[in-house]
């Protein structure tokens, strides 16, 4: 009789052993999960800042090109006399030379 009542309560607890096993099996499989999408996660974010990175480098090149082109140009227009100025000059002369 006493082995009849036991029976119940130890199916009882393997009833709920195999429970928790089974919640612990899908802890561990969401816990892989959540862990391989933010190894992804940080694969492709740090693929994103490097190709960032690149063009922000290729930017500054470009921009650096830029104001050095705008700078020769800027020296090479400063030696060139501008039409306004010729015209003034031309004036100033023409007033100064004796008329013939």
């Amino acid at each position: 009789m006493q082995d009849d009542q036991i029976q119940p309560y130890f199916s009882d607890i393997n009833m709920k052993l195999q429970d928790l096993e089974e919640r612990q099996r899908l802890l561990k499989e969401r816990t892989v999960l959540i862990g391989t999408s933010l190894v992804d996660e940080r694969e492709k974010t740090f693929n994103e800042i490097q190709d960032m990175k690149k063009t922000v480098l290729k930017l500054k090149e470009d921009n650096l090109r830029m104001k050095e082109f705008i700078q020769r140009m800027a020296e090479q227009l400063s030696g060139l006399a501008r039409k306004e100025e010729l015209m003034i000059i031309q004036r100033q002369l023409d007033m100064i030379q004796p008329h013939l």
